[in-house]
């Protein structure tokens, strides 16, 4: 994917990102939203700056991992304290 994506596909939000804030998420009538993360049956695990923080910190990982030549990498993200099953960086071969 060489280019620039897609943005301003959302029908009720923007999604705004800039490099020393971070993203920041408006309405269309440009009031203040926040990110969430909700589980498949619509509750609401966890909201807020934080998951916007987090958001973008797995972004830029995944950004810089590919600027500095490791290859195709996925980065994981998981509540602190928790370890998941696999390691917190694997490549993809």
């Amino acid at each position: 994917m060489i280019g620039i994506p897609e943005t301003n596909t959302l029908e009720n939000a923007t999604i705004s990102g800039v490099s020393h804030e971070g993203l920041t998420v408006r309405l269309k009538n440009g009031k203040l939203a926040r990110l969430a993360i909700i589980d498949e049956d619509g509750n609401i695990i966890e909201a807020g700056q934080t998951v916007a923080k987090e958001a973008w910190n797995v972004t830029l990982a995944v950004y810089k991992n590919m600027m500095i030549g490791k290859g195709h990498l996925r980065i994981f993200s998981s509540p602190p304290g928790t370890k998941l099953s696999n390691c917190s960086i694997s490549a993809m071969n």
